[in-house]
């Protein structure tokens, strides 16, 4: 999963970004209200932590935002604040969990995967485009009915351009969404392209259509036009 830790405690933050990039999720983090916007203003994370209690505002605003912009983010709540109405008011604000510090970083771990079961549950836990049928539970690919062997990479990256099909999508953006805070550690972008190369080469070899164009100077846009 892509996940969203906000958190004004340095120590908490960077110990459930160490924790959770362990299982391969991609982790970014902020410490406060406005970083908070700004992020989910420009991309799309599965999960968000959110830590109510913020030096700049209310961790509420984030909740609010989200529905306002209808976007889709998982939200768990991890807050010192153990009062019934902050509990009934974050979950009535479009909060999926609420947990109260301090906490195990295993059972913050069992929260995050339970609230992403049960929205998978609630889907029908397949994404389709043309031949392409992405499995979302079992991260499985497979093109006119037949398996394809992709990376973790090679198939964030395919479900990222599908949910984004049409667009065109800036190399900063894919690096952004798919390698989050790590992306500082590269000079350019020459390794996308690498990823990008050899995810076209194993849809074309397995009979799909070529869907992925190169938009030059920007980056790349995934359309059956």
């Amino acid at each position: 999963m892509k996940i969203l830790i906000i958190e004004d405690e340095q120590g908490l933050r960077d110990n459930i970004v160490s924790y959770l990039n362990e299982d391969g999720n991609i982790c970014e983090s902020c410490n406060d209200l406005a970083g908070a916007i700004s992020k989910l203003a420009s991309y799309t994370y599965d999960c968000v932590l959110l830590d109510i209690g913020l030096p700049d505002g209310e961790g509420f605003a984030v909740l609010n935002f989200l529905k306002k912009q209808m976007k889709d983010e998982l939200v768990l709540i991890i807050s010192a604040r153990n009062s019934l109405d902050d509990k009934v008011k974050g979950l009535n604000t479009g909060a999926d969990d609420y947990l109260t510090k301090p906490f195990h970083l295993a059972e913050l771990k069992a929260r995050v995967e339970a609230i992403f079961r049960r929205k998978a549950a609630n889907s029908n836990n397949r994404l389709i485009f043309n031949e392409i049928v992405i499995d979302l539970l079992g991260r499985g690919v497979e093109i006119n009915n037949e398996p394809i062997i992709l990376t973790r990479k090679e198939y964030d990256m395919l479900l990222y351009f599908i949910a984004n099909k049409g667009k065109v999508i800036s190399k900063n953006a894919i690096a952004e969404h798919l390698w989050g805070d790590e992306m500082d550690m590269h000079d350019n972008f020459d390794f996308i392209y690498t990823h990008i190369k050899n995810l076209r080469k194993k849809l074309l070899d397995a009979s799909a259509n070529d869907y992925l164009k190169s938009v030059y100077g920007i980056g790349y846009k995934f359309s059956a036009v």
